[in-house]
């Protein structure tokens, strides 16, 4: 196939993502995520891009797009003070639109006002990635909502500040480095990338302030710090859970691996999936870097069917999902299919389609897994739709502080607390306890897309729990 042909499905993917994709990202679409124009207009409140770290605890918002005037004018009463206004009007802009979880925290920090309080921090990517970010914080809005709704933590409330940290590892640097100085902050939930959680982690940890990623999944990020937690499962469990389903459920020996070389993420997943599968007797015989300026999907295809590769494994990032894409388009089904979190995305369906159809891939919790059937009761009576992996992640990494600061209501503490033996958690995705090495203790779900009508994503396609 040649590389005009290339050129061309490369050229429909992004037309029909562009074209699907502007609603939002991964079942919540048009209910929770602003449109294109939304996010294409400035706004008053909204702080954009700078060289220098935007935190917020209600005086402005961070959430790309034109905001409601309800919503503007509660951020400026926010800002001046005159809480009970901010409150009222914080009310008003989310009857208007109640899956806005940065409107949802600051009505709970404009009530909390000049109370005492244990304030935490969230460090995402609202400019670069607004979709991913929104989904981190409907999870730590929830967790704020349910304590501060039943009287705080012993009576304390929970004060949570937004920090846009880029997903840029020097950006989220100086996000750290404003955190620690902010001596009020006793915990952080973050960062998105694991490139970007191990570029903060040496601030965290000279600081002595706490972070819990929900997303980063980079095996280097294991006894990085007596600091650094994380409530996903790392690349080595989900690794693991792709190789034995490679060997024991297809069948197959002979893989060929597609990932990101400028991404930890995924080189850490397409490292662990190579020795996962040596260890069981297989082989990688070919790996793709999706990141080359000449990379052919055609071409890569045609070499790896070269060499009988029997299956295809996806680890890109973010980044390149849209050349993993190329490939799911290209296989035409031919070869199996696995893959990393990162895929799970509404794109994946949209672009996909039919070619996408039994995809297998490792994420850390799924909704129908009913793990934690309140969460799931409360998350869709709060957002008015259902919630992803991440959401979930970011709800248990907030529960976990909340409960390291019931224990111990200080930076040391709240490590101490969550480094104990006992200390163990209710979360959206089963129990919560960490590793030694600051790594959650659990496992990962296979899913696998099928066709469904009517389907969750809207797209006639749905990710789905791989039956046991």
């Amino acid at each position: 196939m040649s590389q005009r042909k290339d050129t061309t499905v490369l050229i429909l993917a992004l037309l029909t993502t562009l074209g699907l994709v502007g609603g939002g990202i991964f079942w919540l679409k048009d209910q929770i995520f602003p449109s294109d124009e939304q996010i294409s207009q400035p706004s008053s409140t909204t702080t954009r891009k700078s060289s220098s770290p935007s935190i917020s605890f209600g005086n402005t918002s961070l959430v790309p797009g034109q905001a409601s005037d309800a919503k503007t004018q509660g951020i400026e009463a926010l800002a001046k003070g005159y809480y009970q206004q901010a409150v009222s009007k914080l009310e008003i802009a989310l009857q208007s639109k109640p899956n806005d979880p940065e409107a949802l925290i600051f009505l709970h920090n404009a009530r909390i006002g000049n109370q005492k309080n244990y304030t935490i921090a969230a460090s995402v990517p609202l400019s670069t990635d607004p979709n991913g970010s929104l989904e981190i914080l409907r999870g730590i809005a929830q967790a704020q909502k349910e304590i501060n709704s039943q009287g705080g933590i012993n009576g304390i409330p929970l004060r949570v500040g937004i920090a846009n940290d880029d997903n840029n590892p020097e950006m989220a640097k100086k996000v750290a480095a404003k955190l620690v100085k902010n001596t009020e902050v006793l915990g952080v939930v973050g960062p998105y990338a694991s490139g970007v959680t191990l570029a903060a982690s040496s601030v965290y940890n000279d600081g002595k302030l706490v972070v819990i990623s929900p997303i980063s999944t980079s095996v280097k990020i294991s006894n990085l710090s007596p600091y650094v937690f994380r409530t996903v499962p790392s690349d080595f469990i989900a690794a693991r859970a792709l190789a034995n389903y490679m060997i024991d459920k297809l069948e197959q020996k002979q893989a060929a691996v597609f990932f990101n070389s400028q991404s930890d993420y995924s080189k850490s997943l397409k490292s662990e999936f190579v020795s996962a599968i040596s260890l069981q007797g297989g082989q990688v015989v070919n790996e793709f870097d999706l990141s080359k300026s000449d990379f052919s999907a055609s071409k890569s295809l045609a070499a790896a069917t070269k060499r009988g590769v029997e299956v295809l494994m996806l680890a890109p990032n973010t980044a390149t999902l849209d050349k993993a894409l190329q490939v799911v388009q290209l296989n035409q089904k031919r070869l199996p299919l696995l893959a990393g979190d990162d895929v799970y995305s509404l794109k994946t369906l949209e672009v996909g389609q039919q070619q996408a159809e039994g995809m297998i891939v490792a994420i850390p919790w799924h909704i129908d897994s009913q793990t934690n059937p309140e969460f799931i009761r409360n998350s869709r009576q709060l957002w008015s739709a259902d919630v992803n992996w991440r959401t979930a992640l970011a709800y248990d990494a907030t529960q976990a502080l909340i409960a390291a600061l019931s224990r111990n209501p200080s930076r040391t503490g709240v490590r101490k607390a969550l480094a104990a033996s006992d200390f163990s958690i209710m979360g959206a995705s089963g129990t919560v306890r960490f590793l030694p090495s600051g790594d959650r203790n659990a496992q990962v779900e296979l899913v696998t897309i099928e066709q469904k009508e009517p389907s969750r994503s809207r797209t006639g396609y749905d990710f789905v729990p791989v039956a046991k």
